[in-house]
């Protein structure tokens, strides 16, 4: 059984996707994508930019956000203005004419690239994704889990217990979406450990609900941040020990991938030891725009860190749509389906679908 970790569907991004207006929808997406691999440019000409006009580089919240008429374009591009020049982030395929993604869509590119099923992740900039992850799940039930959202800084507040517990008990989700992206609305103000939080925490736990982390870093920029986030999760993973976790996009290759081998700090190998962390493999979203197929300096990430860390928990994600902007869909699966010639079948098996089927409960 093979198993994508990390899709996405969503509705027609010029919408509002969920969230209460265009505007808040857009700053999610301008905030995001303050920093990204994906290729800028100016639209006329074609010359390469940066996308540091989006934000005034003085703190990390919406309030440090420029107005630069942030835009969803045509043909997988969002836009931007500076002055007279309008500039382009090509952040979905350019074949994605209009910037949505239907469930129609993924059961076609999972049943052409012989992926037997997928977890819908979420996230703020998708939009608010429950009832829409939801509806794929019950159409599509042999090919699509779906995770729930809400917005993570807040999410102990009354209203987000509440949604977490419909979405549960209604919608029929059994996952969430935890995305420190979204800290960025409130300028960082607590962490994810912050004892305001606690409600949420509990909850996941007494219900079972499988944690999905996205850990970028934050506030602090670099390898400071994203150690200062795990620090947080370490601190969790001691007081919940229920629960279990999802890494997504969970190789932190930026930071402690030196000279060809994994060198991590010793409190960050001992959250990827843990028991109840899986680890997301995802290398093409991040690497596609520096390495080509396939991604030869990839496998040999994936190498060291199965033998750092073993097989058991290491989950296989593509991050589609966004990824054909480098690969197709078929190719982020191959590069380790047919290269990988150091994992055993049984290896491959369990990493590319076993360890997914077992942690969300999708043989039977």
């Amino acid at each position: 059984m093979i198993v994508d970790c990390h899709y996405h569907i969503f509705r027609p991004w010029e919408g509002t996707c969920g969230h209460p207006s265009q505007e808040i929808h857009k700053r999610y997406l301008q905030s995001m994508l303050s920093a990204t691999n994906a290729r800028v440019y100016r639209i006329r000409g074609g010359a390469p930019a940066e996308t540091a006009a989006l934000f005034t580089g003085e703190g990390s919240s919406w309030e440090h956000l420029n107005d630069v008429d942030f835009r969803v374009g045509p043909f997988g591009r969002l836009e931007f203005s500076v002055g007279s020049e309008e500039f382009a982030i090509q952040f979905m395929p350019v074949g994605m004419r209009n910037i949505e993604a239907p469930p129609e869509m993924a059961v076609a590119q999972l049943t052409y690239a012989g992926v037997d099923h997928c977890i819908l992740q979420a996230g703020g900039a998708y939009g608010v994704m429950s009832d829409d992850n939801s509806t794929a799940q019950k159409k599509y039930p042999e090919k699509i889990t779906g995770l729930m959202w809400v917005h993570s800084p807040t999410a102990y507040e009354p209203k987000s217990l509440a949604e977490i517990d419909r979405a549960f008990h209604q919608l029929g989700l059994r996952g969430i979406h935890y995305d420190i992206e979204g800290y960025t609305r409130q300028g960082y103000e607590w962490r994810m450990d912050d004892e305001r939080l606690a409600p949420f925490w509990e909850k996941l736990q007494k219900l079972g609900i499988i944690v999905c982390i996205e850990i970028h870093g934050g506030p602090m920029p670099g390898e400071a941040g994203y150690s200062f986030q795990m620090e947080g999760l370490a601190n969790l993973l001691g007081r919940y020990p229920g629960l279990k976790w999802h890494m997504s996009l969970g190789l932190p290759v930026h930071h402690y991938w030196r000279n060809g081998e994994w060198d991590m700090p010793a409190e960050i190998a001992a959250i990827h030891e843990h028991e109840n962390v899986f680890t997301e493999v995802t290398l093409p979203i991040f690497w596609g725009a520096k390495w080509d197929y396939p991604y030869p300096e990839g496998q040999a990430v994936i190498k060291a860190y199965r033998d750092k860390f073993g097989v058991e928990r290491m989950l296989w994600g593509s991050d589609m749509p966004n990824v054909e902007r480098y690969c197709t869909y078929k190719q982020s699966l191959d590069y380790i389906l047919r290269y990988c010639d150091f994992l055993s079948a049984h290896e491959k098996d369990r990493f590319l679908g076993g360890n997914a089927a077992d942690l969300y409960g999708l043989r039977g």
